[in-house]
């Protein structure tokens, strides 16, 4: 049997197949579910491209995981099958500052890399609000941006090089540890290919210089309309910062009882903008943003007057889901793009929806480059409130297209979206697409059911059937 052959492979410990060890794999941050039959723990690219080997003798589907923070099902074993989780592939290969790289492997949290890079001046740019727990294999599956991603892009910018192993079991390099190498961008391919043609099992990334100076502000609102302006009116005047976040009433009093970083909780929102910089220009910069945001009718400009008001600042932004659980027993993250300029009519619609579901609505998001995330809190002790969650984010995120944007910019297709990729692109791009994933899974044992509608037939689609059993966590 294929699974005494893992065993054999990987030993006693390398395995778990025990229901009451695999139920802690049937879930990430999303709301579906569903059991592996076996979760495995290679650790090297030897064993991952034994196992991938085994895997397609005996037909049956693999699923990489790196820490389960994703939140669109990416690493959700919807047909059952292996498992490979990579927490024990987690050792920092290399840190070269001369030529501003390091080599990791697919388990090393995203935090650990800038923290280990911090002594010698840099740090590890792309930076999720699960970077504390999430690994830079899950981010380079997801192409996972973060608050920074305005000034510094999501996680494919940071990606030089890639160590991957195939369908097939073969061990493929792309990329090169310098920019712009020749030849097709298989490293842009598969970052973000959510593991649907590689499991990745090396990873060469940018490091960047720590800045000289940085700056962060709080600029607080009696209106949303007046909030969301201001990133616009930002841009307008040829100002780029480092982040600007959002955050609404709604995830304010939930953040600021939970973490007391100086929210105010009278306030219809706030932004969060930090800049970074020389210590000249920083300066100018400041007064620039000082000046858009009162012609926006911000109520209130506060300068972070020490780097522990700063950090507190940045931790009720970053721990903001945590504090969501004090206040609802379950809710529902979801992830849309819109043009700056839709911002304000987009919130107003995300209220409409809120208010003809019944269930509260808060958002905190990247607000800079039109990410949004809207918090959806429910109950799914309650019948029928699940339903009514999906279907909320369902209706969000097809305003979101309808506007000129996006079904999501950092958190993947997985489960969740794939019955609105048929309003994202055209039959022929979607072909294209499969086409794509088929050279190199053409038995599509890698991460089946995530990413790409199955066929033609799925265009019919038009609302996402609940997974039997689906719960959130």
């Amino acid at each position: 049997m294929w699974k005494d052959e893992l065993k054999r492979l990987l030993g006693p410990r390398g395995c778990l197949e025990r229901p009451e060890d695999l139920r802690l794999y049937e879930y990430d941050g999303g709301v579906d579910k569903a059991r592996p039959d076996i979760v495995v723990f290679p650790r090297n690219t030897a064993e991952v491209s034994a196992i991938v080997k085994l895997a397609n003798r005996h037909g049956v589907p693999i699923v990489g995981r790196g820490a389960g923070t994703g939140l669109s099902g990416g690493a959700i074993p919807h047909h059952g099958g292996i498992m490979v989780a990579f927490s024990r592939m987690n050792r920092i290969l290399e840190i070269d500052p001369l030529n501003e790289r390091a080599v990791v492997e697919p388990g090393v949290v995203n935090l650990d890399l800038s923290v280990a890079a911090d002594p010698l001046g840099y740090f590890y740019a792309p930076d999720p609000s699960s970077q504390r727990a999430c690994t830079i294999g899950g981010n380079v599956a997801e192409n996972a941006g973060g608050p920074h991603t305005l000034a510094y892009g999501v996680t494919t910018n940071h990606v030089l090089g890639l160590e991957v192993v195939l369908p097939d079991g073969s061990i493929v390099n792309t990329g090169a540890p310098w920019p712009d190498s020749p030849g097709y961008d298989l490293t842009g391919l598969l970052t973000g290919s959510e593991g649907t043609m590689a499991l990745v099992t090396k990873i060469t990334v940018r490091l960047v210089r720590k800045p000289e100076a940085v700056k962060t502000i709080l600029a607080i609102y009696d209106s949303v309309d007046d909030c969301a302006a201001t990133v616009s009116e930002i841009t307008a005047r040829a100002i780029t910062p480092a982040a600007i976040e959002m955050l609404d009433g709604i995830l304010l009093q939930m953040v600021e009882e939970a973490v007391h970083a100086g929210y105010p909780l009278d306030s219809a929102g706030v932004l969060l903008i930090e800049l970074e910089g020389l210590s000249e220009a920083v300066e100018q910069q400041a007064e620039q943003v000082r000046q858009a945001c009162l012609h926006c009718r911000a109520r209130e400009f506060r300068v972070a007057k020490s780097e522990a008001e700063r950090q507190l600042l940045w931790k009720g932004r970053k721990t903001a889901f945590g504090a969501i659980g004090r206040v609802s027993p379950f809710f529902y993250v979801h992830d849309g793009v819109v043009p700056r300029t839709s911002i304000a009519p987009t919130l107003r619609r995300i209220g409409d929806i809120s208010s003809g579901c019944g269930l509260t609505i808060g958002n905190i998001f990247h607000a800079g480059d039109g990410n949004m995330h809207p918090i959806i809190l429910f109950d799914a002790r309650k019948p029928g409130d699940l339903e009514k969650a999906q279907k909320a984010g369902f209706d969000i995120l097809e305003y979101c297209i309808q506007v000129g944007g996006s079904i999501t910019g950092e958190h993947g297709i997985g489960m969740e979206k794939i019955h609105l990729m048929d309003k994202q692109f055209t039959v022929e791009s979607l072909d294209m697409m499969r086409k794509i994933r088929n050279l190199f899974d053409p038995a599509q044992l890698f991460n089946p059911g995530k990413l790409l509608p199955a066929g033609r037939g799925c265009a019919e689609i038009r609302q996402p059937p609940l997974v039997p059993g689906s719960t959130i966590y």
